[in-house]
């Protein structure tokens, strides 16, 4: 086993904290796992983890060395690309994780093209709407709608999007009037909440908007039903379970065969930015880069920003 390969080893041990884990994640055998962190303990000459039938952790000299062994792999691959064009294959494995919606919609429709480019890259793809530890969980990079909170990663700014109101042509029928904020007390809405956030079981959602001065404001409004994923919220609506605030991009095709309608035009919330986020790097790795890069473009061509 190189010396790339041991760091790599060691990397994911230390972001798991744990050698059975990283041999899963990895496909390799536990005990191939356990000889590559000794033997680049043996290589430094010192102990980098405490290891106990409980925890593993490391030590001073293991946090040191990890910083270098990041920094060692980021410039190798960076090295290995330096006089190649972004338009130059990507060999490896990329871990990415989408909001459920871009995945389907934007990302994977135009994913066969990208792969044709690039025969030797894998990606795995997350797209299930929660909220995830990229470290832990061994994402390379991740893109978000809305507001950030993970203040440790990188983030990439890509654009915004468009946000809509949007009920079904039943519920316009069987409401009264929605043409101001103050109509909507005698509406209900469909709640976004989050599990993570201990937000889902809500009897009242914010409703948001801009006002006159391009100032976002929020109402509270009632709910009859709470959801957790971008589909079933939408589904919600298309029900006539109540209105919702979505992108508008993602509910294009709803709207043209009618499913949805826009409701109060001159009440939009806020555009919601996009963002890329990856753990931090000295030098970002040529697979995320390139990744981040087609994602941004495909998606200022396929979402109205």
């Amino acid at each position: 086993m190189d010396r790339m390969d041991t760091l790599k080893i060691f990397i994911r041990v230390t972001e798991l904290k744990s050698f059975s884990r990283a041999a899963e994640d990895l496909a390799l055998p536990r005990a191939t796992v356990s000889a590559a962190v000794a033997q680049l303990e043996a290589a430094v000459g010192t102990r980098l983890l405490q290891r106990t039938t409980r925890k593993l952790s490391l030590t001073q000299d293991g946090f040191s060395i990890l910083e270098r062994a990041h920094m060692l792999l980021d410039e190798f691959e960076a090295l290995h690309h330096q006089f190649r064009a972004n338009s130059a294959p990507l060999i490896g494995k990329l871990n990415v994780d989408l909001p459920s919606r871009i995945a389907r919609r934007v990302v994977i429709p135009a994913l066969p093209d990208f792969l044709a480019r690039h025969p030797e890259l894998h990606i795995t793809v997350g797209a299930d709407d929660r909220i995830i530890d990229l470290i832990e969980e061994g994402v390379d990079c991740a893109i978000r709608l809305g507001p950030l909170s993970e203040n440790s990663l990188v983030a990439k700014y890509l654009g915004t999007v468009e946000m809509i109101n949007c009920a079904s042509p039943s519920y316009v029928k069987a409401n009264s009037k929605l043409e101001t904020i103050d109509d909507l007390v005698f509406h209900t809405a469909v709640h976004y909440g989050s599990k993570r956030n201990g937000n889902l079981n809500a009897t009242e959602t914010d409703w948001l908007y801009l006002d006159s001065d391009g100032l976002q404001k929020s109402v509270p409004i009632p709910c009859r039903i709470s959801v957790h994923t971008a589909e079933t919220y939408i589904a919600s609506a298309v029900a006539g379970l109540g209105l919702i605030q979505v992108p508008a991009f993602d509910v294009r095709n709803l709207l043209e065969e009618k499913q949805l309608i826009e409701v109060m035009p001159l009440f939009r919330p806020a555009p919601l930015p996009v963002n890329a986020l990856y753990p931090h790097r000295k030098h970002l790795s040529p697979r995320v880069r390139i990744f981040i890069e087609w994602v941004g473009s495909l998606i200022e061509r396929k979402i109205n920003f």
